[in-house]
């Protein structure tokens, strides 16, 4: 009976590993014509075809182009389909709890640097396709306010720890901050200037501990 139970419990893991890795390769093939080819000429058709799995498939996985372009950012933001977001990955952890705030803000800017590594050219093509796709539209929306509350957590977590000086402006800092690391500011960036991502890292710190430096007081 055990071996009943053991070969019966195997198949759904066997199952949801199929189902994952039938995923992984749609996301894959949607990603490289989403690079190549742009959102608007992309068909679910051509991603079928290259994922070398069946339209239908793709049809009833994601529904739609748009509902499979949002699947790919949300996964490349993160690195991988664990169901677990931007505050709770261990490098982003590191920018919430290191004992300094220096600590702190190279987390953050490391952090931030391997999402644009992932995810920044993903983000040009979601730029141009919020134009004409609403749900696209609506979902750059919401990544905007996501960096907001994330900045919103980093910056609260330094003031109650005792690493901000007081006197600083908490709502500034956040709405500033959140500018500075926005995607848009990032694809700006990379359109007029030839930085590298470790130029970008290295600015983020810089700015970011600027930022948090409190005005000198006039004696």
């Amino acid at each position: 009976m055990s071996g009943d139970v053991n070969s019966a419990g195997a198949l759904p893991s066997l199952r949801q590993a199929q189902i994952a890795q039938t995923e992984q390769r749609i996301l894959a093939a949607a990603t490289e014509l989403f690079l190549a080819d742009g959102y608007v000429a992309t068909t679910l058709e051509a991603v079928a075809k290259r994922a070398q799995v069946g339209a239908r498939t793709v049809y009833l996985r994601f529904g739609t182009k748009a509902a499979l372009f949002k699947r790919g950012v949300d996964v490349a933001v993160v690195g991988d389909t664990e169901p677990v977001d931007v505050l709770g990955r261990d490098w982003m952890q590191a920018a919430l709890t290191a004992p300094t705030a220096a600590e702190r803000i190279a987390a953050s800017a490391a952090a931030a640097r391997q999402i644009m590594e992932r995810t920044g050219a993903l983000f040009a093509v979601a730029q141009q396709a919020a134009a004409v796709e609403p749900l696209i539209a609506a979902q750059w929306q919401l990544g905007r306010e996501q960096t907001r509350y994330a900045h919103a957590v980093f910056w609260t977590r330094m003031a109650e720890d005792g690493l901000l000086d007081p006197v600083l402006d908490l709502d500034w800092l956040i709405d500033t901050s959140t500018i500075l690391a926005a995607a848009e500011t990032y694809l700006l960036i990379m359109r007029l200037t030839s930085w590298d991502l470790d130029t970008y890292q290295d600015w983020l710190v810089t700015t970011t501990v600027r930022l948090s430096q409190a005005p000198e007081r006039s004696s």
